[in-house]
């Protein structure tokens, strides 16, 4: 039995194009602007696992990736690297859950 995908192909596309898009897009702005679109993508990804996410995994999607900003250019640096950070503790705590040491 196959899992069920979490994009269609027409979201898949859609986030393709935006990921290659933004790549292009980033040669020519500020570096700032680098993780603004990888978490606007983070973003677009984890709304489409939402519905066909488990109770846990959905949990793990509302945690502190869902709180960052996705359209603010940080202005305080350091309270910045601090939600990533969160985000990536979150997002390892429930793999190791999920998938064990």
């Amino acid at each position: 039995m196959t899992a069920p995908w979490v994009l269609d192909e027409d979201d898949a596309l859609e986030l393709l194009a935006y990921l290659v898009t933004a790549a292009r897009t980033q040669v020519d702005e500020a570096a700032e602007y680098g993780p603004m679109r990888l978490l606007t993508a983070a973003h677009r990804l984890a709304e489409a696992m939402g519905p066909r996410s488990s109770p846990e995994t959905a949990a793990a999607l509302g945690g502190p990736l869902a709180a960052m900003p996705t359209l603010a250019v940080p202005r305080d640096r350091t309270e910045y690297v601090e939600q990533l950070d969160a985000a990536c503790r979150s997002l390892a705590a429930h793999l190791k859950a999920r998938y064990g040491s």
